[in-house]
């Protein structure tokens, strides 16, 4: 097992730092560099800056508009990108729905959708959880009950979900949906693709402990979904959301953005003194940086592994949960650091304080503004995803044979 990077790797990695050199708008780099709010324009301006150049999506086959990369490939390009300080893609509609149409949709689908995913025309989130079905999803209790009337076939969608990310902004939310409420759990879902805009969807935000609004609660009253809507087969959704949190997990590690983060705790602990010397140089705050450096060195290694089988057209199998366990403990390890670099000057959590231009006033210096708010944020890496309690029972099935 090679873990060295090839010479064309190395010169695509030259390519990819070149085109964001000249690609990244400077304003969207300080904000992610700063820890600042993106709107969601930063977002659709850097997807069409990508689409511009062919590469809007990064896993996506030529066929379908996509650049054809391997799986090292998108991992050097989403490296480069976190260390440069381009915004992490939206992953909904690029990265989790657009592979299922791929491989599931139907022709009309795929030429309906997957040009506007593509563009970023159109935003996309997604109807997985509900009150009562989060890590377990087989529980899903939205009901879409088939009628046929003189304007064509159509699903009559009830229910609920939850914890929809950026679903403020969605234009189409893909949902897992109960199609038989006879058959057994996983044989009655369905996975359906709904306009956000038609009559009945009602968004509610849900203000996360951060002051941000992130997530969503969506409600479906009576909404009329074309049977055309539906991808693949009905009852067989289940296959297709096994799928699509297939892609939902890879990369799920975010060294890229724990490389970043941790320059930037590097950069705060040489600013911030105690004793009179720089934070950095305090042997106990030192050794805490030190060991978040060498977890991610090892989790980078791990990752190159995983990479390495994927090269060789194997899937990756249960370590990928290993990935995404150590990849949460040290993007929160990260945060709390940061958080305790700047002491009482992360406190006062004043969200206007973290726009771009913000005129207020400040408490401390510019860079504390954000870093009690970030912490709160980077609680949710050990629910979402799989929470870190799944992923472990996975590692004690499929590894220790537990």
């Amino acid at each position: 097992m090679n873990l060295n990077f090839t010479t064309e790797e190395n010169t695509f990695r030259q390519e990819v730092l070149a085109f964001i050199e000249q690609s990244l708008p400077a304003d969207i780099q300080h904000k992610i560099l700063n820890g600042l709010i993106l709107e969601k324009d930063d977002y659709l301006r850097w997807q069409r800056a990508l689409h511009a150049k062919g590469w809007g999506g990064t896993g996506w086959r030529t066929e379908f508009g996509g650049t054809g990369w391997n799986a090292v490939q998108q991992y050097i390009f989403e490296e480069e990108c976190a260390a440069a300080g381009a915004p992490r893609l939206i992953p909904f509609g690029v990265k989790m729905v657009a592979p299922v149409i791929m491989a599931f949709g139907s022709p009309a689908q795929q030429q309906r959708y997957l040009p506007r995913i593509l563009s970023g025309e159109e935003w996309w989130c997604q109807g997985y959880s509900e009150p009562g079905a989060g890590s377990d999803l087989a529980s899903v209790k939205t009901s879409a009950q088939f009628t046929r009337t003189d304007d064509g076939d159509h699903y009559i969608v009830n229910g609920q979900k939850t914890w929809t990310t950026q679903g403020q902004y969605a234009d189409w939310i893909f949902c897992l949906v109960r199609t038989d409420q006879e058959a057994k759990a996983q044989r009655s879902i369905s996975f359906l693709l709904i306009d956000m805009h038609s009559p009945g969807v009602t968004v509610r935000p849900i203000i996360t402990m951060d002051g941000a609004h992130e997530v969503n609660e969506v409600w479906l009253e009576d909404v009329r979904v074309p049977v055309e809507n539906r991808v693949g087969e009905e009852n067989k959704g289940w296959t297709y959301a096994k799928f699509l949190l297939g892609h939902e997990r890879a990369n799920i590690a975010g060294i890229g953005i724990a490389k970043r983060e941790l320059a930037r705790l590097k950069r705060i602990a040489s600013l911030e003194m105690k004793n009179g010397k720089p934070l950095i140089k305090d042997p106990m705050f030192s050794a805490r940086i030190a060991q978040i450096d060498i977890d991610l060195m090892a989790l980078e290694i791990t990752n190159l592994r995983v990479l390495s089988t994927e090269a060789e057209h194997r899937a990756p199998g249960p370590e990928a949960s290993i990935l995404k366990i150590k990849g949460t403990e040290i993007q929160q390890a990260i945060t709390e650091l940061l958080t305790q670099a700047v002491g009482p000057y992360a406190l006062p959590l004043r969200r206007e304080a973290m726009a771009a231009g913000y005129r207020g006033d400040a408490v401390g210096p510019f860079y504390a503004t954000p870093l009690a708010a970030n912490y709160l944020n980077m609680r949710k890496l050990s629910i979402y995803g799989g929470s870190t309690e799944i992923q472990k029972n996975i590692i004690a099935q499929m590894i220790l044979g537990l």
